[in-house]
């Protein structure tokens, strides 16, 4: 009984330091994104989706250097070999925030499918308006989804790679992954390959909060589905791929 209380103790102040360096980052990417907010006057004089995007990822490379040297969060990417030379629509499992961020990296020049609700972030929404990303509002039901196929074609036309989270939502890593339904549409509509990735990131960085910890976000890509096929088909294929690697990484 008593040998439980030092291991106790050390386990007590490991959590705490893991909610302060949380905290420090949480910290110190707010003051972050308020010095990119200083650059909004400038940018919209220029008036450069190509230059947004480039400062966007020069503030999520900040915000990752941040994880990496005040969490303890680092990632490491493989299957690199599978990102095909020409725009595709990028399917990833949404578990945490950091998929959201980093994709800016991840995929140089991406249109990003996200919640219209985003738009109200200061300083992030404008950015997230400006570059452009692909904003949906899911009220709007079936016109929502046609707004969204437009975005995607202009993107693809202007040689960026569109990211969907076929999910909807972020999802616990013990979660099976589950596509929502619109996906084959925008499968069928676009006549392009499909890149599916998987990620891990919700073992440090949760759904709802809390402070995030130290590892290594491992982002898979998998092998390319080719277009051409039935939506169903393409769902099928992608679910069964991303649900065998989300299980193989944890």
């Amino acid at each position: 009984m008593c040998g439980t209380l030092p291991v106790r103790r050390v386990e007590a102040r490991s959590e705490q330091m893991v909610t302060i360096r949380s905290k420090t980052f949480d910290i110190l990417f707010g003051l972050w994104t308020a010095l990119f907010g200083t650059f909004i006057p400038v940018l919209m004089l220029i008036r450069s989706p190509r230059l947004v995007r480039a400062v966007s990822r020069a503030w999520v490379r900040g915000a990752l250097f941040l994880l990496k040297h005040v969490v303890g969060l680092d990632y490491v990417e493989r299957g690199r070999e599978n990102l095909p030379a020409d725009p595709c629509i990028v399917l990833s499992n949404h578990q945490s925030t950091w998929e959201t961020l980093a994709a800016n990296v991840l995929f140089p020049e991406v249109a990003v499918v996200a919640k219209k609700e985003l738009l109200r972030v200061p300083v992030f929404g404008w950015y997230l308006r400006n570059q452009p990303m692909i904003t949906i509002d899911r009220e709007l039901g079936t016109q929502a989804l046609r707004r969204m196929i437009d975005g995607a074609k202009t993107a693809l036309a202007e040689g960026r790679p569109v990211l969907v989270f076929p999910e909807g939502t972020r999802k616990a890593p013990d979660e099976p992954i589950d596509f929502k339904r619109g996906v084959e549409m925008i499968y069928s509509k676009l006549n392009v390959p499909v890149l599916p990735v998987v990620v891990n990131s919700g073992n440090f960085w949760g759904i709802s909060g809390g402070p995030k910890r130290a590892g290594t976000i491992i982002v898979s890509y998998l092998p390319t589905i080719p277009p051409g096929l039935s939506g169903s088909e393409m769902v099928a294929r992608a679910t069964a791929a991303m649900e065998a690697e989300r299980l193989s990484i944890g």
